[in-house]
């Protein structure tokens, strides 16, 4: 069932008188699904299939949604629906599941709306109110939605606190951080910071923390402590999850400009307390699954948290759709029926949907292939994600990509990281895709039509060429308004990376939290210089004060301090603190000794965690994971390593943390200046390092002495041009006000 109209919209008043059928409804719960964003993160692939019946896991993603519904007793589902609403209403009308009046249903009405002019979710919303479909309180979430949270006590405070305060009108649902290992944790392009009272978990306020915002402070009203004591809370997994009663729709009637549901409405509803006098509360979990695949890289977080059965009962062999045939088999994967793995080919961490076939001396690492699909042998499949109908040749490599499809992709090619090949893509034999920039191919245009094929990308015989999105999505709500440029082209990419990334448009924030993807592209890396591996020699020749004269202190210390952050018994970082500040008043050691002593332990955590056996990560995660993961190591370096705010003392760190990487044996150089970059970057977001710490450091002479520092060094330059750029805006802006006091 469809329910049309144009453009919605309602005034201020009183809501409509219900009817008898609507007081007998009042007790069913209710919720809406929103299955159009209005962005461009998923093109080209969303050209022709909505974002919510993308395959995830092999399973349309709305289908999780409707699961999580079904899974929380509700009885009333509407699915808003703009661009491509016939293919989602045809896909649930075919579903023997999920269709009106199907006999398993566990909905008993389920009706779709559509808003021809719409052009935001809020246009979604204040049509909602004008329909008066609601009759009670409802759960508003995205079409994109994985979760198995439980809901039954989080209705049952909301509905208390809607007893005793009926301007209590709506309750967020917030995943907790604190030791989550979900990939998505980490995987956050925009820092929401929410301003909560403790006392009754009301929010008060809520801002968002842009990554390459010039400030890292965050505004906050001095109004706000009239309420006593207040957290600012940026720990949080937003889940896109609200509990809402009717007055939350009433709201966005009265403001016909509001758009977004958190940077618009409730940034502006919060802020407007005092006229509109309505209050919303937050319900902040510490356990459960809960996310949405609101960009590319999420999508990615999000396959690999549901292989790895975080999302349970949701995962593979629970076989969601009626048709599935899935059991885990070894390995950790997970195969359909009807699915012929050849002699000598691996599976490992993955999901193959049934009629594929996987000839021999093949590996498939960390991905999805779906079904009907053609693996030749030789082939090389590492956190990648392959759609239904899809060929790949005889010797080619897929590394951290996505191809949609029936797509043919043809012998030895090489499909490198972050590329996206969509539907009906020909790829000819031995074409080598570009890794800069990604390659992202389509057969039709931003309008739609056929493109003129490029042979120089696809090869002689290939189909499809370059995609363009024309249009922008700069209305998104994990992107700032005020960045210097659109920074939509990384949230519509699969891979972030600092190499050749232009700085201006993204935060040093984003690369700690939106990478985290396991790469094995390493394997045949070689050791790396660690103390008490033959190397302590060389170690206390490169730390001492002196040239040539040994530093007793330093092979204990550094040891002392990798152990430590090796350590899985014990979070805190006291003991280990407390035993290099012995062995320093032991040995006398200066300042200097520390600082390099500490720059060389954690350089060489964080090189040992770029290693397959310690888990493989890349430099960004392993650069955040060395630094952050034990409890006070930051205040450590800070406090003992740099030892101050002196710009010298920061760019002495700086170049320690430089020469230490040169010095990791069998780091090729350009993973050390990634990695290096990496670092400087964490240490910049930790409030370690400020921009002049390590401008002084760019230009220290001793920075440039050798060629490897000199390449090692390099691979700093975007971050670096970035600071210098971000300073010379600073200082014009500083200007301006001085200008403007002197007038």
């Amino acid at each position: 069932m469809s329910k049309q109209a144009g453009k919605g919209g309602a005034g201020k008043g009183k809501k409509p008188t219900k009817s008898g059928a609507d007081d007998k409804r009042e007790d069913a719960l209710q919720a809406v699904i929103i299955a159009d964003y209005f962005q461009d993160r998923f093109k080209p692939f969303t050209q022709d299939t909505p974002r919510c019946l993308l395959p995830l896991v092999n399973v349309p993603a709305i289908e999780y949604t409707l699961e999580f519904l079904a899974y929380n007793g509700v009885q009333e589902v509407y699915i808003y629906c703009g661009a491509h609403s016939e293919r989602i209403e045809n896909y649930i009308e075919e579903s023997s599941r999920w269709r009106p009046g199907s006999p398993i249903s566990p909905f008993s009405n389920l009706e779709f709306i559509r808003v021809s002019d719409a052009t935001s979710v809020g246009d979604f919303l204040r049509d909602l109110d004008k329909r008066s479909l609601i009759s009670g309180d409802f759960i508003l979430v995205h079409g994109d939605l994985v979760s198995n949270i439980q809901l039954d006590a989080i209705l049952a405070k909301h509905r208390a606190r809607r007893e005793a305060n009926r301007d209590a009108c709506m309750t967020m649902v917030l995943r907790s951080i604190g030791d989550c290992d979900h990939r998505i944790a980490r995987a956050r392009g925009i820092t929401p910071v929410f301003f909560i009272d403790p006392t009754d978990s009301r929010c008060l306020e809520y801002e968002e923390k842009h990554p390459f915002q010039r400030s890292k402070k965050i505004p906050m009203d001095s109004a706000l402590f009239k309420h006593g004591s207040v957290e600012a809370r940026s720990d949080l997994i937003d889940c896109g999850i609200d509990i809402c009663t009717p007055d939350m729709l009433a709201l966005w009637s009265e403001s016909f400009d509001y758009e977004l549901p958190r940077k618009n409405f409730l940034h502006g509803v919060l802020k407007d307390w005092e006229l509109n006098g309505k209050l919303i509360y937050t319900e902040i979990i510490d356990d459960s699954y809960a996310a949405r695949a609101s960009n590319l890289q999420m999508y990615d977080c999000i396959s690999k948290d549901i292989l790895e059965r975080w999302t349970i009962p949701f995962v593979p062999d629970s076989n969601l759709m009626h048709d599935q045939t899935y059991r885990r088999v070894k390995n950790n994967s997970y195969l359909e029926n009807g699915v012929l793995v050849e002699r000598n080919s691996q599976v490992i961490q993955s999901a193959i949907g049934s009629s594929t076939s996987v000839q021999s001396d093949s590996t498939i690492r960390k991905s999805v292939i779906g079904r009907r699909c053609k693996i030749g042998k030789n082939v090389k499949i590492e956190n990648s994600y392959i759609f239904d109908d899809t060929v790949i040749g005889d010797g080619t490599t897929v590394i951290h990509s996505i191809i949609a499809g029936s797509v043919v992709v043809g012998e030895n090619c090489n499909i490198p990281e972050g590329s996206l090949i969509s539907y009906n893509v020909q790829i000819d034999n031995g074409v080598q895709l570009p890794s800069k920039p990604t390659a992202r191919i389509s057969v039709t245009t931003d309008n739609g039509d056929d493109v003129e094929n490029d042979a120089s990308l696809v090869g002689a015989r290939g189909k499809g060429a370059n995609y363009q999105v024309l249009s922008d999505d700069s209305d998104s709500e994990d992107e700032d308004e005020d960045a210097d440029r659109d920074p939509s082209a990384m949230l519509n990419s699969l891979v972030y990376s600092l190499e050749g990334l232009n700085l201006s448009t993204e935060s040093l924030d984003t690369f700690a939290s939106d990478s985290e993807y396991n790469s094995d592209e390493d394997e045949e890396h070689g050791g790396y210089l660690h103390p008490g591996d033959g190397q302590r020699e060389r170690l206390s020749s490169f730390t001492s004060d002196d040239a040539g004269k040994p530093d007793a202190f330093h092979s204990d210390a550094v040891n002392g301090l990798v152990d430590a952050l090796r350590s899985d018994d014990n979070d805190d970082f006291d003991g280990a603190k407390l035993e290099f500040m012995g062995l320093r008043l032991a040995n006398n050691a200066s300042d200097s000794s520390m600082r390099r002593a500490i720059a060389i332990a954690f350089v060489n955590r964080a090189s040992e965690l770029l290693e397959v056996e310690h888990g493989g990560l890349e430099p960004t995660k392993a650069a955040e994971k060395a630094l952050t993961a034990k409890n006070g190591a930051v205040k450590f370096i800070k406090e003992v390593g740099v030892g101050g705010e002196d710009v010298k003392q920061q760019s002495e760190f700086a170049l320690a943390v430089q020469k230490g990487l040169v010095g990791v044996k069998g780091l090729e150089t350009g993973r050390a200046g990634t990695l290096l970059a990496a670092m400087l970057q964490q240490l910049y977001n930790l409030d370690v390092l400020e921009e002049d710490g390590i401008l002084a450091w760019w230009v220290d002479k001793r920075a440039d002495e050798g060629e490897s520092m000199t390449r090692v060094k390099e691979k700093c330059r975007v971050l670096v041009e970035w600071l210098e750029n971000a300073d010379e805006e600073d200082s014009e802006e500083e200007s301006d006000d001085e200008d403007e006091d002197s007038d």
